[in-house]
């Protein structure tokens, strides 16, 4: 009885082989697509890119970005109506006489209009800086 049944079961499976593999194609196709169709709808969405014109910047804030601020240039920025979206290792205040670690509580003090950044300490200490006292790793 047993091997009647599979006896059965081959001799269907020989005699609709080609449309057996038919319907497995296209059953395998069917889950594929679906599975990239999923994939696509949770796939994280990516921030344009934008590029400015560095013309529009000027002259003057293409050199705060490139170069470090010296005394006369420190002068400078503290007239400029552009801000400054630099940042570096150590901040000062254009008002002030000290530099900071950003993380530093006199730091986080400063508005952000205010804000000059300096990549070394000797950057900070040639504009005429001089290390925060409240600042514990300076």
């Amino acid at each position: 009885m047993l091997t009647d049944l599979f006896n059965k079961i081959k001799a269907f499976l020989v005699g609709n082989q080609r449309d057996l593999y038919l319907a497995a194609l296209v059953f395998l196709m069917s889950v594929a697509s679906f599975g990239l169709g999923r994939l696509s709808a949770v796939w994280p969405e990516k921030e344009p890119i934008t590029v400015t014109n560095s013309e529009e910047l000027g002259t003057n804030s293409q050199e705060r970005i490139t170069n470090n601020p010296s005394p006369q240039s420190a002068a400078s920025l503290a007239n400029s109506s552009m801000p400054f979206v630099a940042q570096g290792n150590f901040v000062a205040s254009r008002n002030g006489s000290s530099y900071h670690l950003p993380d530093c509580p006199g730091a986080k003090q400063i508005k952000e209009e205010n804000k000059i950044w300096f990549q070394s300490e000797a950057d900070a200490k040639a504009a005429g800086y001089k290390p925060a006292g409240n600042c514990p790793d300076l």
